[in-house]
């Protein structure tokens, strides 16, 4: 079960890598009144019959889980968005890639809290294969964003705990810096 929406995150994040992205683009913004998270990525897609099916809890896809009946990540997502005051679309063509959006009300005493959004973006970035994940923050007005292949160039690698933790550590101070700069904080 997610916990946080950082774990949403992750869920639709490891989906788009999964499905052969070479490009993925991950925006999670916190406005006056909602927070939003949009996932998009340049992976195989999907057809209408099978975005339909992807948001129906008893369905998962036999090439990627062949003994799982079941792929709860989107129905999750779908009732805790809608749960929250929020919304959540979906849109993918076949060859052209997915794009996930969904939203939850900032102040809504249901919507999950953030959780670990700096472990997250960094585990994303060290997952193997050849994929660049971009990465953008926003936080009422304050922005940064990261990529993998920035963190590759600088690291050389993100394949072990030392150039994971480095990465984690940079992403760390990206997020620190909007948090001081919205409480006005030096």
């Amino acid at each position: 079960m997610h916990y946080s929406l950082s774990d949403y995150l992750a869920d639709i994040a490891h989906n788009s890598i999964e499905a052969k992205s070479n490009y993925v683009k991950i925006t999670f913004c916190e406005f006056d009144k909602i927070i939003e998270i949009v996932v998009s990525d340049n992976g195989c897609g999907m057809d209408e019959e099978t975005v339909r099916k992807a948001q129906d809890p008893f369905y998962t896809d036999p090439r990627k889980h062949a003994a799982r009946k079941a792929g709860f990540g989107l129905p999750f997502l779908i009732q805790a968005a809608e749960t929250c005051e929020g919304t959540f679309s979906i849109s993918s063509e076949m060859g052209v890639g997915t794009k996930v959006r969904c939203t939850f009300g900032r102040t809504c005493i249901d919507t999950p809290p953030l959780g670990e959004i700096v472990s997250t973006v960094t585990a994303l970035m060290a997952m193997d294969g050849g994929y660049e994940l971009e990465f953008v923050r926003s936080l009422d007005g304050e922005e940064y964003s990261v990529k993998r292949s920035e963190l590759l160039e600088a690291l050389g690698e993100l394949e072990t705990a030392g150039s994971i933790n480095m990465a984690r550590i940079y992403v760390n101070s990206l997020e620190e810096n909007i948090q001081h700069n919205k409480t006005g904080e030096a």
